[in-house]
């Protein structure tokens, strides 16, 4: 039985370009135009993995997707990272000076500012998803608009290239996570955790627990703080660690499940950063 996959997005977006990557093209995949509803297929069974953007190393944590996959109890099994490159592509037989409007995502859009300050003339429309505007140029044959979306966008969609990788920093990072509804062991290869947790109003709490995991030899690859809605002031931890030995980490989880409040698994999985 083939996976069924949810992405935020159509096909050709960077998570579809994700999704082929980790799932090696084995997967029947869901499109959902909001991590909202995505997570929602998941949460009701409607489909048994779903692909997630969490953080990119220009623009930095997508703060929201961290609380969606607490307050619905997900389960992340894996990571997936993509070298995000944007194009500018349009209907054939254009050129850039034809060009009046770029539809794309705001953070497509915000990545490639620098680009199009050298056309001034171009009005730059946000839009809920790249791979979307590139559907509907092709669909609506519209002329004089181009959008910023990948490469496997324009070959889905037979749109020509006008400009490669427009984006403002050559190497543009975003990491993914792939989750699931119920935890499971999807790898022999356990050497990444993501964790949760909160802490008193104490002086050095945060320190103590950061001791923990330097005296057990993990590394701390990512920390962010979220508040906790219902309680102003108080804030939650989701922290990422990378470990060599699976036993050190579970001394770890066992000491930080004493010190901390509301401590909570997030997921064990493979560390996929080369």
């Amino acid at each position: 039985m083939k996976n069924s996959i949810a992405i935020q997005g159509i096909k050709g977006s960077f998570h579809h370009i994700v999704t082929k990557q980790y799932f090696k093209n084995e997967g029947v995949i869901s499109e959902f135009l909001s991590f909202d509803e995505m997570v929602d297929s998941l949460v009701h069974g409607k489909c048994n993995f779903a692909v997630m953007a969490i953080e990119n190393s220009i623009a930095g944590s997508i703060i929201p997707n961290y609380a969606l996959i607490d307050n619905n109890n997900l389960h992340i099994v894996g990571e997936e990272y993509l070298d995000i490159q944007h194009n500018l592509i349009c209907l054939s037989g254009q050129s850039i000076e034809d060009i009046n409007e770029v539809h794309s995502h705001p953070m497509a859009l915000l990545q490639c500012k620098e680009f199009f300050k050298k056309y001034p003339n171009i009005k730059l429309v946000e839009d809920k998803d790249t791979a979307q505007v590139a559907k509907r140029i092709t669909e609506n044959k519209l002329k004089n608009i181009a959008a910023i979306a990948s490469d496997l966008a324009a070959e889905i969609f037979s749109l020509t290239i006008l400009c490669k990788s427009i984006q403002t920093i050559k190497h543009n990072e975003t990491r993914f996570v792939i989750l699931q509804k119920y935890s499971g062991k999807t790898t022999n290869k356990l050497n990444k955790a993501s964790v949760k947790f909160e802490l008193d109003h104490a002086r050095g709490s945060l320190a103590a627990i950061l001791n923990v995991l330097s005296d057990c030899k993990l590394n701390l690859t990512k920390i962010q703080s979220l508040p906790k809605i219902d309680t102003p002031w108080v804030y939650s931890f989701f922290i990422d660690i990378t470990f060599d030995s699976y036993e050190y980490y579970l001394k770890a989880k066992s000491i930080m499940s004493i010190m901390a409040k509301d401590f909570k698994v997030l997921g064990e999985y493979e560390n996929r950063k080369k």
